[in-house]
């Protein structure tokens, strides 16, 4: 017998949510690219190829937009991102086609990459599924320098452990009701 979740409200309370109306403050937009922008700097940092692959790209602008969301940002000579001049036309266009935001966290929690309309710079848009297919943030790495190795690898393996235990959860709740309704 299956016990129905005290959450399965949600669901439905989600579907709801007119979130194509809402529109955070600008502010934090802007906020929340800059940080984004430092996270995939530091990541791009660790990989030298990554670094002289983006080199060779400098000047390039690169737009990645879901629903109605964009964010511009412009490859410097150093090898990282800058987040372009406003108006600057884009040199490749990556527009995320999944619109709605709970397939999309599924999607990702496949591990599976999100279908993408890539309009523009033919090698622009190679470096950048090289960049996607090879970099890879090592997080054992940082926190090794912020509390040790042995500690580092501690914390890297419970939390991959966490997340993969949440991811197959997730999974799980999802896979249940279509299984539920196949005869």
């Amino acid at each position: 017998m299956a016990t129905q979740s005290p959450f399965s409200w949600l669901g439905t309370f989600l579907q709801q949510l007119p979130l194509s109306q809402l529109r955070p403050p600008l502010w934090a937009l802007d906020e929340a690219q800059r940080r984004l922008l430092s996270l995939v700097n530091h990541i791009l940092l660790q990989e030298p190829e990554a670094l002289a692959r983006l080199a060779r790209q400098k000047g390039s602008v690169i737009r990645v937009q879901w629903r109605s969301w964009a964010v511009d940002w412009v490859a410097t000579p150093a090898g990282l991102f800058d987040v372009a001049p406003p108006r600057a036309p884009a040199d490749l266009s990556l527009l995320l086609t999944q619109t709605q935001p709970l397939a999309l966290l599924q999607l990702l929690l496949q591990g599976d990459k999100p279908e993408v309309r890539v309009e523009g710079n033919v090698q622009l848009a190679a470096e950048v599924n090289w960049l996607v297919d090879h970099v890879r943030w090592d997080i054992e790495e940082d926190l090794a320098r912020l509390v040790g190795d042995g500690p580092a690898h501690a914390l890297a393996g419970g939390a991959q452990t966490l997340v993969q235990a949440l991811r197959q959860f997730l999974l799980n709740r999802v896979a249940a009701p279509t299984q539920q309704a196949q005869p």
